[in-house]
């Protein structure tokens, strides 16, 4: 499969990512009647993304399907759902307070929400994700610490012995987890085999587990499962999930956040 940058795309395809991002699926005459394309260049926009790694094409449209979007690298999966986990991001750095620490796992949502904590006071944040360590590390009021270990350098992250004995070390206030999939009855999963057991010490470390994940997350499994819903306190997320998984996550006694 060829690999693409997804910032080098032209605008039109672009915007046809954007519209699968939010629907899921999107069709040739809706394409072409908005973006002001014929139907013969819409479906040659999607036979190109299709190429890409970046949809399915089905009869007369195109799926985004889980598959594809694992097969993006980190850059790329940034703009995916973007409008939907920036609004994630702001609720969720609302419930951080300065001076608390923090653990904070790889991931486009977690990343989102660093941005969003620039504004916060005199935090620590340990984070096994190589982007938003560097992001952060020049904030004077933010110290950060960024886990060793082995790299995953597609996706950005450290897992492994060293992160996990260096991790033992540290108590936080909260852990912003990125999830896969979060379901009332599968609980929470991540597409990561190798970070799993970090991410369950995280859990285990943090005093509360804030859980932010966009609506095509809820009501899904992925492939490592990490831990019992019950494990999250909080789950910051859209109001178009899974509302029926929205219900019996927060009978669970999750506080659930719709933004």
């Amino acid at each position: 499969m060829t690999t693409y940058d997804i910032s080098k795309l032209n605008t039109r395809r672009q915007k046809i990512l954007e519209s699968l991002g939010r629907e899921g699926m999107v069709r040739v005459v809706t394409l072409s009647q908005t973006l002001g394309a014929s139907e013969v260049t819409i479906r040659n926009d999607l036979a190109e993304l299709e190429r890409g790694g970046f949809l399915e094409r089905i009869p007369g449209g195109a799926l985004q399907t889980l598959k594809n979007y694992y097969n993006m690298d980190f850059q790329q999966r940034k703009q995916q759902n973007s409008e939907e986990k920036q609004a994630i991001a702001t609720k969720a750095a609302d419930l951080v307070f300065d001076g608390e620490t923090l653990l904070i796992n790889s991931g486009t949502t977690t990343f989102f929400t660093s941005l969003e904590l620039k504004k916060c006071k005199n935090i620590k944040i340990v984070t096994n994700s190589l982007t938003i360590a560097t992001e952060l590390g020049g904030i004077p009021t933010i110290r950060v610490l960024l886990l060793g270990g082995q790299l995953n350098a597609q996706y950005s992250f450290t897992y492994g012995d060293d992160a996990i004995a260096q991790l033992k070390k540290y108590k936080a206030d909260k852990l912003i987890l990125s999830v896969d999939g979060i379901d009332a009855d599968k609980g929470l999963t991540t597409y990561h085999a190798e970070e799993t057991e970090l991410i369950r010490l995280m859990i285990e470390r943090a005093r509360s587990t804030i859980v932010v994940a966009d609506y095509s997350k809820v009501g899904h499994e992925s492939f490592s499962y990490l831990g019992p819903i019950e494990d999250a306190d909080y789950l910051v997320t859209n109001r178009n999930g899974n509302s029926d998984q929205l219900r019996k996550i927060a009978e669970r006694k999750v506080e659930v956040i719709k933004i």
